[in-house]
């Protein structure tokens, strides 16, 4: 039994005795945490820009098939673009009110901060 107490003894003192080198090892390794941190931060920018392209496709894809899902807008001649939330219509309608229908469609879609129809005109 002596023998045992002695060994947890010994193995109690080598670890209290250890701890202030860990700290030193641990310390070594900051610098590549923060080396890593940069990295994420960068990747994380180019992910949100290529989460924006995304969004702007997206939002394009949408406000197209809801001008050729309606009746009432002329959707195979009007042209779609969408550069940060603002989408550009540019074609010829039959009438204004197709081209403000057209307008609205767009502002409804969720992710369109702002409609730029001067390039959309009305044939009347």
């Amino acid at each position: 039994m002596n023998t045992i107490q002695k060994s947890l003894t010994a193995t109690a003192i080598a670890a209290a005795l250890s701890l202030p080198m860990a700290g030193a090892a641990f310390a070594d390794v900051n610098p590549a945490v923060q080396k890593t941190d940069t990295l994420m931060l960068a990747a994380n920018d180019n992910v949100e820009k290529a989460g924006d392209a995304v969004s702007d496709t997206w939002i394009t894809t949408k406000v197209k098939s809801t001008l050729l899902a309606e009746d009432a807008t002329p959707g195979m001649d009007i042209e779609v673009e969408t550069k940060d939330g603002v989408v550009s219509l540019s074609g010829t309608v039959a009438t204004e009110a197709e081209r403000e229908m057209a307008i609205n469609k767009a502002k409804g879609i969720k992710g369109v901060r702002e409609v730029s129809a001067d390039g959309l005109k009305a044939a009347d």
